[in-house]
């Protein structure tokens, strides 16, 4: 039935699995698929959108890398947002509502057109391990199917436990089961484990609601996409809808809590603290009357709605009557109560920073088994493990991002080095260099270094320099170009900023935080440059953004370039931290634990003090 080996087989069939599949196979790995319903490849678990704040950032990083994510959320879009447009680039964060099917749909036809992928459908019970190193997968039918490398993305399905009220079954997914047999076999071998808790709202019809006494969320008047390559731009989108909670809605909820899992005593393990459920909101924030209540609708055909914002375990009747007190809600019909689901994990503390397992070789861990939450983050884990794996089997450099070069960097250093005790969510403020890792330059970042990688296409890096080339050639025009203050004082007056006297240089006065491009293309000079070079809106953004804060950037990038030092200074495999008496207690057990590869890597780990990284540097000699 099956090659006699693979080079990688990944389980699980989700976003992370999706993305290793398409990575290894890529980069030339003979690659299979093996997941429990291949019906539900690339499957929305939970809200019908990609990006939001630092994920967005992560989905144009997957893209720049040669990933699918990007692509398939702008064919599959039917709202786009720039979240954060009032603040600085920075914090700026791609967002899309996405049809569900559509989504699921394009990401099983885009493997399927992906060379060197095979797909096979049925649980994988267990892993095949010799001397310490992964060399396959053993099904629940009993068939051994071999492979160099083995990638594991099982999402929630580890052994998950789903609750509903004092309801719970078994299941990875509603209508799915659990996957049950690698987390006895995984903790046999050493590993630690762990329990996670996450949720989802209720689905309901949309035709039963009430929009007209909601609030109208449109996308952007001209939207943007995700990918760098030639996707279409939404010529039309679908209004989402916000609503809210009350004083009565919490009381009707209160009416359960005895019968709530989260509260009875029936779910021990922990939720996602940026992502509550319902339950949770108005017992931790009871000072609050009212919380938004986001109407999502599930794509462009379906009347399916997704009520973001409600996520819940209550009892099915509990949750029927809260929500029919909300405004817009008082006719609701439901076509799936909410759940939480209870899934194993493995603190990834166990992990180097390629996803490779520290206790089996070859074995690789990405997603939700890592700790983490969100499809972003998943799917990116799934790139990066994808990679890593098929370089590992190639007796290839590992490849892996520093915190100043990506958010995925940031991310995996977040889990290894720190570990998890909840589920991880990526935020800008995890990262110390938000100012270099902006949505709109994750291509000139690392798509480079992708396609050193053979990943991303040819025509992929020729975009990329050809965007680079243009918005450089910009820059410096308003640099070596001057204006009249006849010409730039009408528009100095119209944002209230002071006039100007004599002529300078358009770099200092486009410096100026109210003066924008727009403004700037009213010149005669900057228009004319913008239409004989054919200048499109990535490359007027970028060169804003470069004249604008190249200060900030250079400084942060200073900052990068001092720490780098700290990460050139390795520490020797297998060094014994029991031989320096100088670090605390808690440093050498921490670092026993962990075993950092790098001192920059030792300086974030909670509980090593400068003063423990002082005593390793006079060790290693620095």
């Amino acid at each position: 039935m099956f090659e006699k080996e693979y080079d990688v087989i990944v389980v699980g069939g989700g976003h992370a699995g999706a993305e290793a599949v398409a990575a290894a196979a890529n980069m030339g790995s003979k690659t299979l698929l093996v997941t429990m319903n291949l019906q539900t490849i690339g499957q929305m678990s939970c809200n019908p959108a990609m990006g939001g704040i630092a994920k967005g950032q992560i989905v144009r990083e997957i893209d720049a890398l040669g990933g699918y994510s990007g692509i398939i959320t702008d064919k599959s879009a039917i709202q786009f947002k720039m979240l954060n447009k009032s603040k600085g680039p920075a914090m700026w964060s791609p967002r899309a509502q996405n049809d569900r099917m559509r989504f699921a749909e394009e990401w099983r036809l885009a493997l399927e057109r992906t060379p060197n992928a095979d797909f096979y459908q049925e649980m994988v019970s267990g892993l095949l391990v010799d001397d310490n190193v992964v060399v396959g997968v053993r099904t629940s039918l009993g068939i051994d199917i071999r492979a160099k490398a083995v990638v594991l993305t099982n999402g929630t399905f580890l052994n998950g436990l789903i609750h509903i009220g004092e309801k719970q079954f078994g299941g990875g997914r509603a209508g799915e089961k659990a996957a049950t047999g690698i987390t006895e076999q995984l903790t046999d071998f050493g590993f630690d484990s762990g329990r996670m808790k996450t949720g989802t709202p209720p689905r309901v019809d949309g035709r039963s609601l009430d929009y007209s006494k909601m609030i109208v969320q449109p996308g952007d008047v001209n939207p943007e996409k995700f990918s760098y390559l030639d996707t279409q731009k939404l010529k039309e989108q679908r209004d989402c809808h916000m609503t809210h909670t009350s004083a009565l809605v919490h009381d009707v909820l209160r009416e359960g809590f005895d019968r709530s899992p989260m509260f009875n005593g029936r779910i021990k393990s922990i939720g996602p603290r940026y992502c509550p459920s319902i339950e949770d909101k108005i017992n931790r924030f009871a000072d609050k009357d009212a919380h938004q209540i986001f109407v999502e609708p599930e794509g462009w055909h379906t009347v399916e709605v997704y009520v973001n914002g409600f996520s819940t375990s209550l009892p099915e009747d509990v949750q029927y009557k809260a929500l029919k007190s909300v405004v817009g809600f008082e006719n609701v019909k439901f076509f799936r109560p909410g759940y939480a689901i209870e899934y194993d994990y493995f603190p990834p503390t166990q992990l180097k920073h390629t996803l490779e397992t520290k206790l089996v070789e070859n074995l690789y861990f990405a997603g939700q088994i890592n700790g983490t939450t969100g499809y972003e983050e998943a799917a990116s884990q799934g790139l990066m493990a994808g990679i890593n794996a098929h370089l590992k089997i190639n007796e290839a450099a590992p490849f892996v991002l520093k915190r100043d070069e990506a958010y995925i960097g940031v991310l995996i250093d977040d889990l290894i080095t720190k570990g998890t005790e909840e589920p991880y969510r990526m935020f800008t403020s995890r990262a110390e260099y938000r100012t270099l890792l902006r949505q709109d330059n994750a291509d000139l970042r690392l798509t480079p270094r992708s396609y050193e990688l053979g990943l991303a296409s040819k025509k992929r890096l020729d975009r990329m320099e050809e965007k680079l080339k243009n918005s450089d050639k910009f820059v410096e025009f308003f640099r070596n170009t001057s204006y009249t203050p006849e010409e730039m004082n009408p528009i100095l007056d119209e944002v209230s900023s002071a006039s100007v006297k004599q002529s300078d240089k358009m770099f200092k006065v486009f410096s100026r935080p109210k003066v924008t491009m727009e403004h700037m293309l009213r010149l005669d000079a900057v228009s004319a440059f913008v239409n004989d070079n054919n200048l499109d809106t990535e490359v007027l953004e970028q060169t804003e953004i470069q004249v604008k804060y190249s200060g900030y950037i250079a400084k942060e990038k200073n900052n990068a370039d001092k720490l780098l030092r700290l990460e050139n200074i390795k520490i020797p495999d297998g060094f014994d931290y029991s031989k320096l008496k100088s670090l605390s207690y808690e440093a050498r057990e921490k670092l026993e634990h962990i075993r950092p590869v790098t001192i920059s890597q030792a300086s974030r780990i909670s509980g090593v003090s400068p003063s423990d990284i002082s005593v390793l540097l006079v060790f290693l000699g620095r």
